[in-house]
C-alpha cells in the first residue's frame, strides 16, 4: 500500500501558542488517517512561504496551522509555484477570518479531524498586483491594524485589541479619492473604507451585509464605504452596517472578477491582514477554484452558526461605537 505524504507547516507563535498543547494530538489524528506527517515550526517571516514552495512538491497534503498570514503565506508558495496539492488549514490566530467563512473549528484537534475525513472543495483565491491572497485586499480604517498592532497585545486581547486599535484612530482619519473601474463600468469617490474579498470576515467582523461571497464563483465581492462628511452621516453608516442594510448613498458594493483603482496619492493596503505596500494603483483578479481546500462537508452548519454570533457581537457593539462618535461631536 503507497504511503500518503503530509507537509504540517505550522507557526508555534500565532495566538497564543496554543498549537504547542495539541501538537501530539493533531500528528496522532493525521497518523490515524493514515497520512505520514513531516512536521515543521516556522521561525521567522515568510518562512512558511519558503519552505513550502521548496518542499512541498513531494507531499499530496499540505496542512497549515497558525493565523491568517500563515495561510497567506501558503496560498502564496502554491499558486507561484504552481503546485498541485491538498490543502487543510487548522486555524491558531487571534482573528482566523478564513476559518470563520469556511465554518473550520477553532478547536484544532476537531479541525484535524475534519481534514482527515473531509471532502475537496476549490475554492478561489486573488491576485493583487501579482501578489496572491487568500481571502481579502484591504485599504482603510481599521486595514492597517492588524499588522500594526503588536503580537503580545493581540495574544492578550484577541480581536478586542483590533476594535480598540481602530476605534482609537476614528476622530482624525480622512478618506481617499479614488476611481474604481471593473465591467466596463468607472466610478469615482472618497471612500474611508475598501475591501476586495472572497471571505465573509474581515478583522473578526462579519462582511456578509457588504456583499454576497460564493467561494468558487470566480468572483470578488468589493464593498467600499463612502466617507461621512459630518457625524450624522457616520452614525447613519454605522447604523446601515450594523442592521444589515446597505443603501447606494453610503456604499458601493458589486462583485467582478477584476477591478482596477486608481488614486492621485498612495494609498496604503493590506494583503491578509499584512502589509501590502502603498499604491497609486492596483489591478486584482480572482483565481477561479485555483485551491484544492479540504473541508468538511457539513462546515456550511457551523459557518451560519460563526457568522451569527458575529452578527451579535457587532449588535453589542453599537453602543460603544456611538458612544465614541458623541466624543468626536464634543
Amino acid at each position: 500500500m503507497s504511503i500518503k505524504k503530509l507537509l504540517f507547516v505550522y507557526n508555534p507563535r500565532s495566538g497564543k501558542g496554543l498549537i504547542k498543547q495539541h501538537l501530539f494530538e493533531i500528528i496522532n489524528i493525521f497518523t490515524e488517517g493514515g497520512w505520514e506527517v513531516t512536521a515543521y515550526p516556522t521561525q521567522r517571516p515568510l518562512d512558511a512561504h519558503d519552505h513550502i514552495l521548496e518542499t512541498a512538491r513531494d507531499y499530496e497534503m499540505l496542512v497549515v496551522s497558525g493565523g491568517d498570514g500563515t495561510l497567506s503565506e501558503a496560498v502564496s508558495a502554491i499558486m507561484e509555484g504552481g503546485i498541485d496539492i491538498l490543502l487543510g488549514y487548522i486555524p491558531a490566530g487571534s482573528t482566523n477570518d478564513f476559518a470563520t467563512s469556511m465554518g473550520i473549528p477553532r478547536d484544532m484537534q476537531k479541525a484535524a479531524r475534519e481534514i482527515v475525513n473531509g471532502v475537496v472543495f476549490e475554492n478561489d483565491c486573488g491576485c493583487f498586483n501579482g501578489r496572491y491572497f487568500a481571502y481579502v485586499a484591504a485599504f482603510g480604517l481599521f486595514t492597517d491594524v492588524t499588522y500594526e498592532t503588536p503580537q503580545t497585545t493581540k495574544n492578550i486581547l484577541g480581536h478586542a485589541a483590533y476594535v480598540l486599535e481602530g476605534l482609537r484612530r476614528l476622530p482624525g482619519y480622512k478618506g481617499v479619492e479614488l476611481t474604481v473601474e471593473h465591467d466596463g463600468i468607472v466610478e469615482t469617490g472618497n471612500f474611508i473604507v475598501g475591501l476586495i474579498s472572497n471571505s465573509r470576515s474581515v478583522g473578526g467582523m462579519a462582511i456578509k451585509a457588504l456583499g454576497r461571497s460564493n467561494f468558487d464563483d470566480g468572483l470578488l465581492e468589493i464593498s467600499m464605504v463612502r466617507t461621512p462628511t459630518n457625524p450624522i452621516v457616520l452614525q447613519q453608516t454605522l447604523n446601515e452596517i450594523l442592521a444589515n442594510r446597505i443603501g447606494n448613498d453610503h456604499f458601493l458594493v458589486f462583485s467582478a472578477s477584476n477591478v482596477k483603482i486608481t488614486s492621485a496619492e498612495g494609498v496604503s493596503w493590506t494583503i491578509d491582514g499584512e502589509s501590502g505596500g502603498t499604491h497609486t494603483e492596483v489591478s486584482v483578479q480572482c483565481c477561479k477554484r485555483a485551491l484544492k481546500l479540504v473541508i468538511h462537508p457539513d462546515d456550511k452548519t457551523d459557518q451560519q452558526s460563526e457568522i451569527d454570533r458575529m452578527h451579535e457581537n457587532m449588535r453589542n457593539s453599537k453602543s460603544l461605537l456611538f458612544e465614541d462618535q458623541r466624543d468626536i461631536e464634543k
